[in-house]
């Protein structure tokens, strides 16, 4: 996103984000293009700031990319936040994602596991020599022409983990340059009657990759809670224009 594609965006009220909250704990729909920790100090806006001024001691217990969306909890107090990470620690909690994909793919509980090195500055590669475990199972949810909906279960919580597992598919996520994902423009799919008026540069349908973090499941000192977020603007107008015009 540029500095002034940054500009135009209006970020929601914190409030607004929220789809769950108790004594204890925060569920919110995370929109994108926002981080969800303090990437660099004195930058910019980002969901535990948004927190913190809601709440003063919010802590994020988990991050999401800042392109994607969806569910992310949000403890109020040390001792929610201390349980939560042990949850996640021993990859107790259910998370399931939504992607949309390049070409037609038929996944029925396929189990990718690979593992993935971090090297630093956002940059990660499969390394089966020194890698850390990743494991991620995918399902199709949905069939277009020249796409897929997935969902996608990652057991592990690598950076970047389901992007690259699906990568090694040749399934990477529409929008997701790094893994060579490339973005879905309408001129693409609506191949009659599309017209572009003139010096006018053609946009595409979503201007970042296709995950959503749709369902989390956890347990909580003996009580079981299921959050979901609903798609973005953004997320279910690309599947809209698919429905549409790649079926």
């Amino acid at each position: 996103m540029t500095q002034n594609e940054n500009r135009l965006f209006k970020f929601p009220k914190f409030s607004e984000l929220i789809v769950h909250e108790d004594d204890n704990l925060i569920a919110i729909n995370k929109p994108p293009f926002i981080a969800s920790l303090d990437e660099r100090e004195g930058g910019e806006v980002n969901i535990l700031r948004l927190a913190k001024k809601y709440c003063p001691d919010a802590q994020v217990c988990h991050r999401l990319d800042k392109d994607t969306s969806g569910v992310l909890l949000i403890a109020k107090n040390p001792e929610t936040y201390r349980l939560v990470s042990i949850e996640f620690e021993r990859r107790r909690v259910n998370k399931i994602y939504h992607a949309v994909i390049q070409g037609t793919h038929i996944f029925n509980d396929l189990k990718v596991d690979l593992p993935i090195l971090n090297q630093g500055n956002k940059n990660v590669t499969i390394d089966r020599a020194r890698g850390k475990q990743a494991e991620t199972i995918f399902n199709s949810i949905k069939y277009f022409k020249h796409f897929t909906l997935v969902e996608c279960k990652p057991i592990t919580g690598r950076m970047h983990q389901i992007r690259i597992h699906l990568a090694t598919q040749h399934a990477a996520i529409v929008g997701d340059e790094m893994y060579k994902g490339k973005p879905v423009y309408l001129s693409q799919i609506k191949k009659r009657g599309y017209t572009l008026s003139k010096n006018q540069e053609e946009q595409p349908i979503m201007k970042r990759f296709a995950l959503h973090s749709k369902k989390l499941e956890i347990n909580i000192d003996g009580k079981q809670y299921v959050f979901e977020a609903e798609y973005p603007k953004d997320f279910a107008t690309l599947l809209k224009q698919l429905e549409k015009f790649d079926t």
